[in-house]
């Protein structure tokens, strides 16, 4: 299996297929996972800030997936998994198109072929999905072991989306850790901060 961008999650009927856009494809926010992982993984100097490009180059789809699998060596097992969860859920959903008898026969054809067109694109942002939470708990990992107080990042969106989502897994944990994200302006940039209550 291999990381693609296929786009936003699919809304699949009878009468078509349409895309909800505020669901995006989990792939758009791997290269800033991976790219954090990068900058924040090393041996750390008491006192020390450290800085990292974030206007290096966009990581391919095959380096990212090297890189992934450093961090997350059973990242293909947990792929072939999510893989075979989205193929039951189409059979389970090509099931009961197939024995729907509130919609007319050309309907159910139509539903039929529309969850089948998409089933190749749903089990490939399943697996960007699995690859981004592989990486995600790969950096709360790196922020707990190496007891990071904070992440400062540009304010786009992608990178808030990354701070949420590391958040999210720190909250999550057995001895949860509390987080919080400030948006602010320094020198006329507008920044993100991840603040870290590490123990």
């Amino acid at each position: 299996m291999k990381l693609q961008f296929v786009g936003p999650k699919p809304l699949i009927s009878a009468s078509g297929i349409d895309f909800d856009n505020n669901k995006e494809d989990k792939h758009v926010y791997i290269n800033i996972a991976v790219q954090l992982l990068k900058a924040l993984d090393h041996e750390y100097i008491d006192d020390k800030k450290y800085v990292y490009d974030t206007n290096s180059d966009r990581i391919n789809d095959i380096d990212l997936m090297n890189e992934i699998h450093a961090y997350c060596p059973n990242v293909d097992e947990l792929m072939e998994e999510r893989k075979a969860l989205v193929l039951e859920e189409v059979e389970d959903e090509l099931t009961r198109a197939r024995e729907n008898k509130i919609i007319d026969e050309d309907s159910r054809g139509a539903l039929i072929n529309n969850i089948t067109m998409m089933k190749e694109y749903r089990i490939q942002r399943a697996v960007n999905k699995t690859v981004y939470y592989c990486a995600i708990n790969a950096l709360a990992d790196v922020v707990k072991r190496d007891h990071i107080e904070y992440i400062i990042a540009p304010m786009f969106q992608k990178f808030a989306h990354v701070f949420h989502s590391i958040q999210g897994v720190l909250n999550e944990q057995k001895f949860p850790i509390d987080t919080n994200i400030e948006i602010y302006e320094e020198a006329g940039k507008l920044l993100a901060k991840l603040q870290v209550q590490n123990r």
